[in-house]
């Protein structure tokens, strides 16, 4: 480390430094005695601004600055699967060990363990040529994962040695290349990368699959594709968060990585507690043996709020690089958002709309741009697929945070507080919320699920629409003077929003739902409207209908059929048909005694 410059002024996370001309841009700095992390955020003519992430207090002015030389990295490799870091990847427990529950000024800690030795596999051989992002090892992380050593994507020569297969920590030399220019280079278990720039690919792909949520309102209503992006809004205690950690739970995909940027610390907590203790639906392991945890709580330092987010998505490109589907869980950007806006102010930029910078939408699109579905640069494929809470004030939708996030998403969840309220989860309204993916997905379902899937969807929702129209009439004279028909819309929509978008969390059968029992459960809610539908044009009121029990049972349906026996259905069509048919012959029966 080389000094350049003194602390000339000190603005919570914002340090003036004057007295050097060699610092660059987003260059990685150490502040004063204690060698503060901090990243250069403006370059003038006779000083720098630099931005610590960590607490500033007792600074003082005329304390050196050291340089790096570097960018702002994360270290990649084995060892990250299953760890917890903080916004600018220090593990939490190595920092609890040095420091105590509290985190420690200036603590040098190394992002992996550099002391522990992994089983390398080599898959290259002397005189391979290799190129960028290449895979020249395999080492098993974890019981789920199995990391894949590259090649660092600016890198590329001709194998001169390789390592027997054998035991090695992350820092040992594995293969030796010789690059075009007769250097040798040393190649390791890792690698650095700065978290502002976005890892190469060779190509984005169409997205074609669906991420599978096992939440019914999701997976059927509002899908979101592997690649793809989507935002949970909502206000305080309507469930983003809640809603978040069902998705990282349950979703297919093969990674998770779940920032916590700026949220309350016993939410933080609370994952912390109950992650290590889940089990992965697909594998039966541990759920921390595919998942990494970035926690950067509200009482942290602002500035690693802002880093956090960048961190988070090195890190899942990275694995993403391996041809694995990761998925990234925000919670939540509106606290990103507020620390940009509270670095902007210790600025003296000129604000915008209430106060954000106004290079919040190009901050946004800087984030969301790095989903994508692509092909890399070892001819895998991989994914990176983004789900991000915001939490406007007031549950107000109009607001700069949410208004800019639709311009870079495709999914809109809408958290609805009347819903939460009344103790309807997930709470996401179907009016409100959109998905720009069914179109990319119809294939995908039509194949792999049935061809009438989007059909049943369709007629569900428009359903609902009309359920919502009927309810201003029933709200000013009541649902008495609605013709029948219009009665068995509000009967059956209230099955739909109960029985299937309705979903516990805590229930161990309908906690996770598979996406062919989400069907067959759509298919018997349409199956009742159509025959109800044919017995009011036999003059046979719904209320007939409804005392029978029928519409009670099929809203228990998600409580009562099994998720991996679909033959349970197969009792309630019979139950449908034989209330069916008693109607239909009572009916006959009072007709023949109307006409004796």
């Amino acid at each position: 480390m080389k000094q350049e410059g003194k602390i000339f002024g000190i603005n919570g996370p914002v340090v003036t430094v004057k007295g050097s001309d060699k610092l660059e841009m987003l260059e990685m700095v150490y502040v004063g005695e204690q060698k503060l992390i901090g990243e250069v955020i403006d370059i003038k003519k006779d000083s720098v601004l630099v931005q610590v992430y960590e607490e500033t207090t007792g600074l003082k002015v005329g304390e050196k600055i050291y340089s790096s030389g570097n960018p702002l990295s994360v270290t990649l490799g084995p060892g990250i699967i299953g760890n917890v870091f903080d916004g600018i990847q220090r593990p939490l427990e190595d920092i609890l060990s040095k420091s105590g529950s509290f985190i420690g000024k200036g603590l040098e800690i190394q992002p992996l363990n550099i002391n522990k030795k992994w089983d390398v596999v080599a898959s290259v051989v002397v005189g391979d040529e290799l190129e960028g992002g290449q895979i020249i090892a395999e080492v098993i992380e974890t019981d789920l994962v199995t990391h894949k050593i590259m090649v660092p994507p600016n890198k590329s020569g001709k194998v001169i040695k390789v390592v027997k297969d054998g035991t090695y920590t992350i820092n040992d030399t594995i293969v030796q290349i010789e690059n075009d220019n007769n250097e040798i280079e040393n190649l390791t278990l890792v690698q650095k990368w700065p978290v502002r720039e976005s890892r190469p690919f060779t190509k984005r792909m169409r997205m074609r699959k669906p991420l599978i949520t096992g939440q019914r309102v999701i997976d059927t209503f509002f899908p979101i594709a592997k690649g793809g992006t989507a935002a949970i809004p909502g206000g305080f205690g309507t469930g983003k968060t809640m809603t978040q950690h069902q998705l990282a739970k349950w979703s297919d995909a093969d990674i998770i990585v779940y920032i916590g940027c700026g949220e309350r610390g016993n939410e933080i907590s609370e994952v912390l507690e109950d992650f290590p203790k889940l089990i992965d639906p697909k594998s039966g392991k541990s759920l921390m043996d595919r998942t990494i945890l970035i926690a950067n709580t509200s009482n942290m330092p602002v500035a690693a709020r802002e880093a956090s987010i960048y961190t988070g998505i090195t890190l899942a490109e990275y694995y993403r690089d391996m041809g694995y589907h990761v998925a990234i869980m925000a919670d939540s950007t509106s606290r990103w958002a507020e620390a940009l806006r509270e670095i902007s102010g210790r600025l003296e930029e000129m604000p915008a709309e209430e106060g954000f910078p106004a290079y919040l939408p190009s901050r946004l699109s800087q984030f969301y741009e790095r989903a994508g579905y692509v092909e890399n640069l070892n001819q895998t494929e991989g994914s990176v697929s983004i789900i991000g809470a915001v939490s406007p004030q007031g549950g107000d939708f109009s607001e700069p945070v949410t208004q800019n996030t639709k311009r870079f998403i495709r999914c809109f969840w809408a958290l609805d507080r009347q819903l939460a309220y009344s103790r309807h989860y997930p709470a996401i309204h179907w009016l409100d919320s959109y998905s720009e993916y069914v179109d990319d997905l119809t294939a995908w379902y039509e194949e792999n699920i049935s061809q009438d899937f989007f059909e049943f969807c369709t007629k569900m929702r428009l359903l609902l629409q009309e359920e919502s129209k009927l309810m201003e009439i029933v709200k000013l004279i009541g649902p008495d003077v609605l013709p029948e028909g219009q009665k068995l819309i509000l009967d059956v929509s209230r099955i739909i929003r109960l029985g299937f978008l309705q979903q516990n969390a805590f229930h161990e059968v309908d906690t996770y739902v598979p996406i062919k029992k989400q069907y067959e459960m759509m298919k018997v809610i349409i199956y009742l409207y159509e025959k109800a539908k044919d017995l009011i044009k036999r003059d046979i009121p719904v209320s007939q209908l409804r005392e029978t029990g029928v519409f009670d049972e099929i809203i228990k349906m998600k409580y009562s059929t099994s998720n991996d026996n679909l033959n349970d259905f197969d009792r309630l069509y019979e139950l449908i048909d034989q209330q069916y048919e008693q109607l239909i012959e009572s009916y006959r029966l009072f007709e023949r005694k109307k006409q004796s």
